[in-house]
């Protein structure tokens, strides 16, 4: 997206967004010279910078400081799964074919979010939190970084971690639309990383896991379909039946609790998880003494 695109979808949620800054004439000017003199990596920053001034650091709310931060905490989280898969020295599996490639990719969006989110928060940033202060094995529970049929699975079980928890989020976001637009995106590129993940599964190196590209029912009902039991808390609750109020296996005609009409409509329909779930699941990659 370029620079006049930025302003015009900012405009599209805040129709003063210009007024804030300087006259409309100006403000495009002021981005576009920015645009040119600064590099990619640097203009989630840049751009952070001038949101504060149209907005000033201190009108977001209490609730989006926080919420941005527990996001930031989850892409820390992400953003060092992967790069360690990609340049640790541990890691002893090796990429078949073009997944390694596909893994930077990934790795590197986090990242991207990662620096959009502190460029956001600015000083109210949380402090970082560094590879020395997680443990992705889970005490040695996920070989992780010796099977790559493992790595893709808690893989999965992050991204889809990911999905729910920025949905969940979305709620205390709407006093500031701008901030829950950018939350969506985040969200929507976490659900194409999650179908990536779930799809490199499908492979034989990765295991040739009957896994769909969703979230989905196994055999006996239960919505975790990572094939790790320990991730459990990821996929609660998106058994659901009930959306709105509404029961939809009734409505698709479902003779029995668990045919294929219910699977189906559980299917269609991502849940939340709430924040205290997230930080119970984040806090399995933590060592002890840096928990959220």
């Amino acid at each position: 997206m370029n620079i006049v695109n930025i302003l015009e979808e900012i405009e599209k949620v805040d129709g003063e967004i210009y007024e804030r800054l300087n006259p409309r004439r100006q403000a495009m000017k002021d981005f576009f010279n920015v645009g040119k003199k600064i590099s990619l990596a640097a203009m989630p920053l840049a751009l952070g910078s001038m949101f504060n001034k149209a907005y000033g650091q201190t009108t977001l709310p209490t609730a989006v400081v926080d919420v941005l931060n527990f996001a930031l905490s989850l892409e820390y989280l992400e953003y060092h799964y992967y790069n360690h898969a990609l340049l640790g020295t541990d890691v002893t599996f090796t990429y078949p074919g073009a997944s390694r490639a596909a893994i930077t990719v990934i790795r590197d969006h986090e990242k991207a979010h990662v620096d959009l989110l502190k460029g956001a928060l600015g000083a109210s940033a949380r402090a970082e939190i560094t590879y020395a202060m997680t443990d992705f094995t889970a005490g040695g529970a996920f070989p992780v970084y010796s099977s790559y049929p493992t790595f893709l699975a808690v893989a999965q079980g992050f991204e889809d971690t990911g999905v729910r928890a920025y949905k969940g989020q979305a709620g205390a976001l709407m006093v500031s639309p701008g901030v829950l637009q950018t939350a969506l995106q985040i969200h929507s590129v976490e659900a194409r990383h999650a179908a990536q993940i779930r799809l490199m599964r499908s492979t034989p190196e990765g295991g040739s896991v009957a896994v769909k590209p969703w979230v989905s029912l196994g055999a006996a009902g239960q919505a975790n379909d990572s094939g790790v039991p320990a991730l459990d808390l990821v996929y609660a609750g998106e058994d659901s039946v009930m959306q709105a109020t509404i029961s939809i296996p009734p409505l698709t005609g479902a003779p029995t609790a668990n045919d294929g009409q219910k699977k189906a409509a559980v299917e269609s329909f991502d849940e939340i998880l709430v924040k205290a779930k997230v930080v119970e699941i984040a806090n399995i990659f933590l060592r002890t003494g840096f928990k959220l």
